[in-house]
């Protein structure tokens, strides 16, 4: 992490606090007329605080400088939380996510060039780890240091493209690649045990050449701490599982499939407020 970003951290408070502030705007979208991916959005807000205030050399006021990191959002349906997240970094007013889901803005319920920070359009599940690989693959012929990093799902993983850039990346040994898998276990239709096991999933990603690591999370400095240190083997892939909750902050939708698209009614989303400042210490 450079020293800039240390400041900005330190000024903005803890990464629990500043995860607080990215659920309650994601919360806050969620109320606006369209609706919102609610539940896959706060199971990834403490890594994308991890990624985005502890980890990823980025600066809000150089979007496309070309020796940044790069991050991908595959699982792109949580663009609400990735918004909020840039946001807060200061890649754009914070006073800009009121529009989310409006006519004419540029912040769409998947992520686009127009938005700053935003690498390339996510979305169409089981594309972004390959995009990863493209990038990781140009830092090398660049002898750039960066290292780029991808957020996928664990429903996303049924996609057999997932696993052909997987195989890629561990034979071309794109040690400068990082994946972390939002495991949630829940998709639109259900558990993702019901529907394609994929469990034992570090062992599967083992079998693929990667090295793998699995943790909490929903503790943002443990996340910091595993994803700052990649790669962790040299010449292999990194992949961290992180093991969450769809939902997570929210009791009354906390690990259920209801939670995947939501559109907060004013009575939900004050009962989704009040749970946030409960579970978290928000004022």
């Amino acid at each position: 992490m450079t020293g800039t970003q240390l400041l900005e951290r330190d000024a903005l408070g803890t990464l629990e606090a500043i995860a607080a502030r990215i659920r309650r705007h994601v919360v806050d979208m969620c109320a606006g007329p369209e609706g919102g991916h609610l539940g896959g959005g706060l199971s990834c807000t403490d890594v994308l605080t991890a990624l985005y205030f502890s980890v990823l050399d980025v600066d809000p006021r150089r979007p496309d400088d070309p020796h940044r990191d790069r991050f991908l959002l595959s699982k792109g349906h949580a663009a609400l939380a990735l918004y909020a997240t840039l946001a807060e970094r200061g890649f754009f007013p914070v006073e800009e996510l009121a529009e989310f889901g409006r006519p004419g803005s540029r912040l769409m319920g998947h992520p686009v060039r127009a938005v700053p920070g935003v690498e390339l359009p996510t979305g169409s599940l089981g594309h972004g780890l390959a995009l990863g690989c493209g990038f990781a693959l140009a830092a090398r012929y660049a002898d750039s240091p960066a290292r780029s990093f991808v957020l996928l799902g664990d429903g996303e993983l049924q996609e057999g493209s997932v696993w052909e850039a997987a195989i890629a990346a561990a034979t071309l040994r794109l040690d400068r690649l990082v994946a972390v898998v939002d495991s949630n276990g829940l998709q639109l239709t259900g558990a993702t045990k019901d529907i394609a096991p994929m469990e034992p999933l570090a062992e599967r990603w083992r079998s693929f050449g990667w090295s793998v690591r699995e943790v909490d999370g929903h503790d943002p400095a443990l996340l910091a701490e595993h994803l700052d240190a990649a790669p962790w083997e040299p010449g292999k892939p990194s992949v961290l599982i992180a093991r969450t909750v769809k939902g997570h902050g929210l009791p009354f939708l906390a690990g259920r499939p209801a939670s995947h698209y939501v559109t907060l009614s004013p009575r939900n989303h004050s009962r989704a407020l009040n749970a946030l400042r409960a579970t978290e210490g928000m004022g």
